[in-house]
């Protein structure tokens, strides 16, 4: 009798530490496609349904051999453009973990047009211009600062990215940016890519149309009806933290990121892939 208790507690044991295994890896490990649609009166009608996925924060992380997994992610998300918001790599990563996100930007430029800004950890690498030139001769856009116009059917709008705040001191403020943009194309509708999640005040009152970012990683564990837990200054309860949020005529999609920095781990937080849909409602 006593052999059999200790084989059923076993058992019992045994099954706890498989589901505990397969929820760390579900929640660390399985990526998160999320649809998002943002409507507005503002967009012009050729660009009604454009298709926008983000890929924020992989810090390094590889899905599959190559990233196989997260390629197949995006491809499958059929986007027409892929913004790449930040912390694609960091300073912890060796050389060969950052050949792997200079290949897994390139490939991502094979499935739609990928353009890639600046976040924080980028800045503290050893070679950051050497990764930027890198990921330029892969044929992903890398925008310092910069923007460019998208045209269909005699219709336009503006892609614009922002570099990270820590980088150069001297760098273009946005403010400048989007008067170089309204100067050069008039109140044009504006999809803007930065790498961090708090700015949504100022980004509403610089009149941009969507801000697509991450930064925050979800705050690490989330947790119901609250959201989440940890600021990326280790603040509890943070603002803007994952999804669309809303302010004027500015929308701000918040990628949860799919990597980890800091905390080696996700809790109800799984690696997320943003799908943001731009679609154009009529005036009344």
């Amino acid at each position: 009798m006593r052999r059999r208790g200790c084989l059923h507690s076993l058992i019992i044991w045994a099954a706890v530490i498989l589901i505990a295994a397969g929820f760390w890896q579900y929640q660390n490990n399985i990526i998160a496609a999320e649809p998002f649609s943002v409507a507005s009166d503002r967009l012009p009608a050729a660009f009604d349904g454009l298709r926008l996925v983000v890929v924020s924060d992989l810090h390094g992380k590889t899905f599959g051999s190559g990233n196989e997994t997260l390629l197949a992610a995006v491809e499958a998300a059929e986007p027409d453009l892929i913004a790449i918001t930040g912390d694609l790599a960091d300073e912890t990563c060796s050389a060969e973990r950052v050949t792997t996100m200079v290949d897994t930007a390139a490939s991502l430029n094979t499935i739609a047009p990928a353009y890639y800004i600046s976040g924080n950890h980028e800045w503290a690498m050893d070679s950051t211009w050497d990764f930027y030139q890198r990921l330029e001769a892969g044929g992903v856009r890398v925008l310092h600062n910069e923007y460019e116009v998208l045209e269909r059917d005699g219709q336009q709008i503006v892609l614009a990215g922002v570099d990270d705040p820590n980088g150069p001191w001297d760098q273009k403020t946005p403010e400048t940016l989007l008067e170089e943009i309204r100067a050069a194309h008039g109140d044009v509708y504006t999809v803007l890519l930065a790498h961090r999640n708090e700015d949504l005040h100022r980004w509403a009152a610089l009149g941009v149309d969507v801000v697509l970012c991450g930064h925050a990683h979800g705050g690490v564990i989330r947790l119901p009806f609250v959201g989440g837990l940890l600021g990326t200054d280790r603040q509890l309860f943070p603002e803007f933290t994952a999804g669309l949020y809303t302010e004027s005529r500015t929308a701000m999609v918040v990628s949860r990121g799919l990597g980890n920095s800091g905390v080696p781990f996700r809790l109800f937080n799984r690696p997320h892939l943003p799908v943001v849909s731009l679609e154009t409602v009529s005036q009344p």
